[in-house]
């Protein structure tokens, strides 16, 4: 049986061996034994602070002996190389193909480049700050743009983690933790969001041929990792002045290739359904 966890404790349990519906479980791990699981889809929404309870859903079913796919960043950020040993000391698979740039294969591309070395990134991985500014340099204020990108249904409903960088900061602690190998804490990111930044200047700004975007970059130095989300202003020239709406780019820097750029145009609110579906076909392919 695969079972989908939407903060689910506490929810009815629908048995498909034994037909019956109206199960009322306490925790998680008596969900995933009643249910029998192989697979486990984490869901709930991000904390930025603890990662929980995302961190304690996919440690129980590792636990429990099923494969754990999530969407959520905050595990991978706050738990990462705990899960992955967890998960392979249970012969299991712990896959996150969805939490950065939805179902675009990020994180798996590295797997089919061994003995390569990333030595830094930049992007624009906020769809949200993403669609306000393209809203603004069309005319908008910030507050209808933001609440454009809530009828989208790209912004939630308290949109703070985008607006304040808090999003772009986890994606791009997860891009270093895992790619990188190098765990990074969030309060090692130089974090600033776009709630300063008014339509007026967004619009100058974009009149001069430097528009503004919230820009995510890592590099590896001698001490370590450096790492910043900001607004930049970005000259015509730079591939991220033209990402605009819900679209985001990516540019790795490798020993190997200099230069590495992946660009989603647009995409649709079914991609991060898509990332979890590659995700559960490559743990049942293996």
């Amino acid at each position: 049986m695969i079972c989908v966890d939407m903060n689910c404790v506490e929810r009815t349990l629908l048995s498909a061996k034994t037909g019956k519906s109206d199960q009322k479980l306490a925790t998680v791990q008596a969900w995933l034994a009643a249910a029998q699981a192989d697979i486990l889809f984490e869901a709930t929404s991000l904390n930025v602070q603890t990662g929980q309870p995302a961190v304690d859903h996919i440690r129980a079913a590792l636990h429990h002996g099923a494969h754990a796919i999530t969407a959520n960043k905050g595990p991978i950020v706050h738990a990462y190389r705990e899960l992955r040993d967890l998960a392979a000391a249970r012969g299991k698979r712990f896959l996150f193909e969805s939490t950065v740039m939805d179902g675009v294969p990020i994180f798996s591309l590295f797997d089919q480049l061994p003995a390569i070395h990333l030595q830094g990134f930049h992007g624009i991985l906020n769809s949200t700050t993403n669609v306000i500014l393209t809203e603004m340099e069309s005319g908008l204020s910030f507050d209808e743009s933001l609440k454009k990108a809530q009828a989208l249904g790209i912004a939630e409903t308290d949109a703070t983690h985008d607006i304040d960088g808090w999003d772009a900061a986890v994606k791009t602690a997860a891009l270093v933790t895992v790619l990188m190998d190098i765990p990074i804490k969030l309060e090692e990111i130089n974090r600033e969001g776009i709630r300063g930044l008014s339509a007026e200047a967004v619009r100058a700004e974009k009149k001069e041929g430097r528009p503004y975007k919230l820009v995510c970059r890592a590099n590896k130095t001698g001490k370590g990792i450096t790492a910043s989300v900001r607004p930049e202003q970005i000259p015509l020239t730079d591939p991220m002045s033209q990402i605009a709406g819900t679209s985001s780019y990516i540019y790795f820097e490798t020993d190997i290739f200099p230069g590495l750029a992946i660009t989603e145009e647009n995409p649709g609110l079914y991609a991060t359904a898509y990332g979890m579906l590659a995700d559960f076909v490559k743990a049942v392919s293996k």
